[in-house]
């Protein structure tokens, strides 16, 4: 049973009240999730926080907004938001993505998306919000997405590689292209977990590069631990 906690080297991220626990998954896009010095940043589908929270950490001189849709997860990710040193720059917007009011434009996107459209469901509501797409498919994320990042902006997502290469496919509708591409694999040779992309406005060469979370002998990879050093104790 995950804790209902989860201690970061500068924060503290409660996580009883939420049904995505903190994940590697999380941990790695508020690792990586980069544009060029961001003063706006928007989480879609915070949960936790844990995202947002890192990218306060990493981007001094950003604001961040947050965007959740289930009410105990919103409710106990601004309780993390405000329990924390960067809480003057963060906000939480409760609702659905697609009734997000534009108030202004954003240089970096970030969302750690649900991605499964078709899959059998749980009892669990809280958590079948969390994963499937019934509340948020890629069709309305890149829709509003795309209405509210700027020009030069950045839009960063993790996903596995099928579901990927499906928002591929659909963000080049909406004049997103692919820019950066991690993909993530448990130790070098095995298959890939996850892609984690960031989608940009114009074509451009695509920067890419693999991340191993462990060496063969199960020590952290370098590419890991360089990642997560400053979030994660013990790194």
């Amino acid at each position: 049973m995950a804790n209902s906690w989860f201690q970061f080297q500068q924060f503290r991220v409660n996580q009883d009240n939420c049904a995505m626990k903190i994940s590697t998954d999380a941990v790695l896009l508020g690792a990586l999730a980069d544009a060029a010095s961001p003063r706006e940043i928007l989480d879609v589908g915070t949960g936790t926080g844990v995202i947002a929270l890192m990218l306060a950490q990493r981007f001094p001189e950003a604001k961040i907004q947050a965007v959740e849709i289930d009410p105990p997860a919103a409710s106990q990710a601004l309780d993390n938001f405000r329990s924390n040193a960067f809480s003057e720059r963060m906000q939480l917007w409760e609702g659905r993505f697609q009734n997000f009011e534009i108030q202004k434009k954003y240089d970096l996107i970030v969302s750690n998306p649900p991605y499964f459209p078709d899959h059998l469901k749980s009892s669990d509501l809280q958590r079948n919000m969390a994963l499937h797409t019934d509340e948020l498919s890629f069709h309305d994320l890149l829709g509003k997405a795309v209405q509210i990042l700027k020009e030069d902006g950045q839009f960063w997502l993790i996903l596995p590689p099928r579901q990927m290469q499906d928002f591929h496919q659909e963000a080049a509708r909406y004049g997103l292209f692919l820019g950066v591409k991690f993909t993530l694999r448990d130790k070098p040779g095995r298959r890939i977990l996850r892609e984690i992309c960031a989608f940009v406005r114009n074509h451009t060469e695509v920067k890419a590069k693999d991340i191993f979370i462990k060496n063969e002998d199960g020590t952290p990879h370098e590419s890991y631990a360089g990642l997560v050093r400053g979030f994660l104790l013990d790194f």
